[in-house]
């Protein structure tokens, strides 16, 4: 063991004191960057791109999602464009899962179903193969962020119409003022940093 770590019941710890998941989450936290005014005037907008390069940083991301759906046994993670598939595929690599993407307006080939939904600063679609759930698998939800839970709504209503057993949404980041779990009420929600 290196100098500086210690074991103390199961976790390490460094010569300040702080486990190996505080200085995980201190990590990925620092390498969140905040850009005002993007991409629209009023937006605060959260750029993972600063953690994405970094391959402790996102190691780390990845890493969380894995700890704490390890034991749900997901037959499929499900991710939407584009932030979404950076986490999920991974995510559903680690787990043994399939990966399904929910896609933007004719970027799907085969017959899909379809939903609206509105955003903090607009609308927008997302479509879904509709053979891309079998009836009663058990699905995971992952995206980049939670804001106003628009994205993540439309994709329960997806999943729903092809009677998937969702057994949790989880997000790297949530802007809790925004109170996007509120439309995803009844659902297990899950976050790793919230502002």
């Amino acid at each position: 063991m290196s100098a500086g770590w210690a074991r103390a019941k199961g976790a390490r710890r460094d010569a300040g004191g702080r486990n190996a998941p505080e200085e995980a989450q201190l990590h990925i936290e620092s390498l969140i960057r905040a850009i005002p005014d993007f991409p629209i005037p009023g937006i605060l907008f959260r750029d993972i791109t600063p953690l994405l390069k970094d391959a402790g940083g996102f190691r780390a991301a990845i890493d969380r999602f894995v700890q704490r759906y390890k034991s749900e046994r997901v037959d499929l993670v499900v991710a939407m464009e584009a932030r979404g598939y950076i986490f999920g595929a991974p995510l559903a690599y680690a787990l043994g899962a399939g990966f399904v993407p929910v896609r933007k307006p004719g970027k799907l080939p085969a017959t899909t179903f379809v939903e609206s939904y509105a955003l903090e600063y607009g609308t927008n679609t997302l479509e879904i193969h509709d053979d891309a759930v079998g009836n009663g698998q058990r699905v995971l939800v992952v995206d980049d962020l939670l804001a106003t839970g628009g994205t993540a709504a439309a994709t329960a209503r997806l999943l729903a119409k092809l009677g998937a057993d969702v057994v949790g949404f989880g997000f790297l980041i949530e802007l809790a003022a925004l109170r996007g779990r509120e439309a995803l009420a009844g659902h297990e929600v899950t976050t790793f940093v919230s502002y």
